[in-house]
């Protein structure tokens, strides 16, 4: 599911949400990345709410409990492995799964050191809206959703059902999925996560059957209960060759990863990254905050951070 936009740094102002865009580091990475010397931490933050709260709350306690000064750059995903290899960020903090950009920058360019797992596991799928679900059940077999291509067709799929995506740029073998299994869909890209929520919500609102790529976690769940449609299952290597991809996608532990001489040179401000950890309920508690109350991140951030010492202070250098 790897994700999406770019937009200029700013001190601990996180970004909105966005639509996608082509990302040229050389104007819009941090002064301060990896600067010898400074206390401030430039921190990777992709568009997606998700990893905006992970971003909020780490930045949050960087600034409040280590007195670092804390910068974003908000990038798309392949990009943003370039920028940290070169030191023009110094972290990222929810990676779902670059094993070519793994392979060379960490086993290879050793520019990049892993950071440890997130405590998040994150996992793509295919959704319809529970109550069209319950009214048909079927349909959440994936070799039955031709029967349902009549009702799912909109003004952009062009005579064919929906499937509703959001920006090319996140991690999608949709196209290849739809054709491969011979299906009468048509991919349709609403631009962004924002877009596509917006267009969710409109449906539901409607009580309109959709189906939609979407992603757990997602605090959109808890106000527009969906139901996973069930793909061939996913096996090792069955999504190696993107052209020939037929299966599920799979469950993936999301990761954080440091530039290499910040992880060791870093101080106390990278033993805290390498520390932090929290929970799916945790980061949705942020994102529900920032996406659906409309708090900034930095409120979303203070909110909890007061609510959850217990579980930050643990991930406090000692």
């Amino acid at each position: 599911m790897r994700r999406r936009t770019i937009a200029a740094a700013t001190a601990f102002g996180l970004l909105a949400l966005t639509g996608c865009g082509a990302a040229d580091m050389t104007r819009q990475s941090s002064p301060y990345a990896d600067a010898h010397g400074t206390r401030t931490v430039t921190l990777s933050v992709q568009s997606w709410v998700g990893a905006q709260a992970n971003t909020a709350v780490a930045g949050y306690l960087l600034k409040h409990e280590l007195g670092y000064r804390v910068d974003t750059v908000q990038i798309d995903e392949v990009p943003a492995w370039d920028a940290l290899s070169q030191g023009r960020v110094d972290a990222i903090l929810e990676d779902w799964g670059h094993p070519e950009q793994e392979q060379r920058y960490v086993a290879d360019k050793k520019t990049i050191a892993p950071g440890g797992e997130l405590g998040v596991t994150g996992h793509i799928g295919w959704f319809v809206p529970k109550y069209f679900a319950d009214a048909n059940p079927d349909v959440t077999d994936w070799k039955n959703l031709d029967k349902y291509a009549g009702r799912l067709r909109t003004a952009e799929s062009g005579g064919k059902g929906q499937l509703l995506d959001g920006s090319p740029s996140y991690v999608t073998h949709d196209k290849a999925l739809v054709r491969n299994l011979d299906l009468d869909y048509q991919v349709v890209f609403s631009g962004s996560e924002a877009a596509q929520i917006t267009q969710i919500k409109q449906f539901a609102k409607e009580k309109k059957p959709f189906l939609t790529y979407w992603y757990k976690p997602q605090w959109l769940f808890e106000q527009v209960p969906m139901t996973e449609v069930e793909l061939p299952a996913y096996k090792e290597g069955c999504d190696a060759d993107p052209e020939k991809v037929a299966c599920a996608y799979p469950h993936t532990p999301l990761r954080k990863f440091l530039n290499a001489r910040f992880a060791d040179g870093g101080g106390s401000a990278a033993e805290f990254l390498k520390k932090f950890r929290w929970t799916t309920q945790a980061q949705n508690e942020v994102a529900l905050l920032i996406a659906d109350r409309k708090l900034s991140p930095e409120e979303a951030a203070e909110r909890w951070v007061r609510k959850n010492e217990s579980v930050w202070r643990a991930w406090l250098p000692d």
